[in-house]
């Protein structure tokens, strides 16, 4: 039997909700008021239907109050969600709490995605489809499998990214070509199987650990091949600390690897 592929409709009516979907796209902020109501609007311009939920973290430029502004007009208000946190917690707990806040409404596929347009909303259908259609367990929007797909990033951090993914195969023997994407879709039974609470990182070091664990568990990933694009508007919230907790980091999940046991896959 097809899968149910969720249109988004512009004629709603009280009694035919055509803002259903399947998928939820979770988009952790910190001060975003320059990107968040155009991400929010890309995404919803797209022929699949996807929900939002946004994790922001206590943003002092009042990034949560433009969200919660387009809440309150009816053509969102059923499909865009915020969680409001105190303070700058760390991404990887951020995309925990959206994980499990997802888990609780039955989505079937989550989506991690940044703010700043970095991950073009265009992609969203095809890391979908991947799962929904190929047979995928998790999807990687990946800069690295099919040579160095980046615009306008600093060269420093080209080199720092893309080495950075080439020390993460080599210690851990896990054949991801872009071990530190950030745009990923995971269908409901990863995050289901994934002891969430285990998960110990929260920067370069939570995205490295959540595909490692994935792959150790025994799920299928693929790479779809995109292009990433350095922010044109706000500031980077990018810093040496998270890229230090990637590097050591990585030799703790090389001795999980040989040590840890892992749990079997729920459905």
């Amino acid at each position: 039997m097809p899968k149910k592929h969720y249109l988004c409709s512009r004629n709603r009516t009280k009694t035919n909700n055509m803002h259903q979907s399947d998928s939820i796209v979770i988009i952790p902020t910190y001060n975003e008021k320059e990107n968040i109501e155009k991400i929010i609007r890309a995404v919803f311009g797209l022929e699949k239907c996807f929900h939002i939920l946004v994790i922001d973290d206590g943003s002092p430029d009042g990034t949560a109050a433009i969200v919660k502004g387009m809440m309150a007009q009816q053509e969102f208000s059923d499909r865009l969600f915020i969680l409001e946190r105190s303070g700058k917690l760390g991404l990887g707990t951020a995309y925990i709490t959206g994980f499990k806040w997802a888990l609780e409404h039955d989505y079937g596929y989550i989506f991690e995605m940044d703010a700043d347009f970095s991950h073009d909303p265009n992609d969203l259908p095809r890391l979908y489809a991947a799962c929904a259609d190929e047979g995928y367990d998790v999807a990687i929007g990946s800069r690295y499998v099919s040579g160095v797909n980046v615009v306008n990033w600093p060269i420093g951090r080209v080199l720092m990214s893309y080495f950075a993914s080439k020390y993460v195969r080599i210690v851990t023997g896990f054949q991801v070509h872009d071990t530190t994407a950030g745009f990923k879709c995971y269908k409901r039974r990863v995050l289901k199987t994934i002891e969430l609470d285990k998960i110990r990182f929260k920067g370069y070091g939570f995205q490295i650990e959540m595909k490692f664990t994935a792959y150790k568990i025994g799920f299928k990933i693929k790479e779809v091949p995109v292009i990433f694009v350095n922010r044109r508007e706000g500031v980077s919230k990018m810093s040496g600390g998270i890229f230090s907790e990637a590097f050591f980091g990585v030799m703790r999940l090389r001795w999980d690897g040989w040590t840890r046991k892992y749990p079997e896959i729920k459905e």
